[in-house]
Formats: structure tokens, sequence, C-alpha cells
């Protein structure tokens, strides 16, 4: 399971020229799902997330967590987090679970990030051609993949 993580200003997702998910000051969540993925994968990831210390303190230091910055959390489903570059130029998406094992997956990250963060996070629509608005604060970009916890 990958993860890229941008701490925002605000985020919002679009489907069909509607809203389905919008947040102010927080994380904008792109999350990837490989077939080896397991609720170990999910478990370990989200406690991390909550965790990530990435928001400034009153010294302008990151210092805080999303709890103690107040901030919220969007998630976007993004199977593009797993292509494959190394033939050609047209990526291969052959790692990227397949929509019988990731759909599952993607809603199990939702449930045990809400659970872990103690609020109902935002979210994109699993499997929509989505557009994803957002104002990176900072920038500060992250990359997590629950494989590599070393």
């Amino acid at each position: 399971m990958r993860v890229v993580i941008q701490r925002v200003q605000r985020c919002s997702v679009e489907v069909g020229g509607k809203t389905i998910g919008e947040i102010g000051k927080g994380l904008a969540i792109l999350l990837g799902i490989e077939e080896a993925d397991t609720q170990e994968d999910i478990d370990w990831l989200c406690g991390k997330v909550s965790r990530l210390r990435i928001f400034d303190d009153e010294n302008g230091v990151m210092n805080l967590d999303i709890k103690q910055a107040e901030g919220r959390v969007i998630v976007i489903s993004q199977f593009t987090l797993f292509a494959s570059t190394k033939k050609g130029n047209r990526p291969s998406y052959i790692r990227s679970a397949g929509e019988a094992v990731a759909r599952p997956m993607y809603e199990k990250f939702l449930k045990t990030l809400s659970e872990v963060l103690g609020e109902e996070v935002e979210h994109g629509e699993f499997g929509a051609d989505m557009q994803v608005s957002l104002v990176n604060d900072g920038p500060v970009t992250i990359c997590i993949d629950s494989k590599n916890r070393e």
C-alpha cells in the first residue's frame, strides 16, 4: 500500500461537475493499493498518517500531527501510484490491485483512518474520473509505502 500525503490549505474532489469531498486545512492522501496488501498494511499506514508531525507549532516548527493541528483529511484512490515505467514510455499498472481487491481495501482504509482519527474522513469516489483541486501548503509532500517500514 502506498500513499502520497500532501499538507494542504484546502482540497476538493469533483465527479461529473459535483463536489463530493472537500476539506480546508489538513491532509490530502492519494492511496494506491496492490494485490499483496492486507489489514496489517492499513493499520500501520493509518497509524503512521495520524501521528505524522508535519504541521507547524507556535514556533513555526513542524511538530504537530493532524489532530493537534485541528485539520481534516481527504482520501483519494489512486491506482497509478504503482505505475511501472521500466519498459517503454507507457506506464504499466500490473502491480495495482484490481477492483475486486482494491475497492474493499479502500473502504477498510477509510473506516480504519476514521476510527483512528475519531472523525469521518472525506473521500473521493473509487474508480471514478475525479478532478482534484488543492492548494499544497509549504509545499509539504511525503510518500510512504507500507512495504518499506524500515
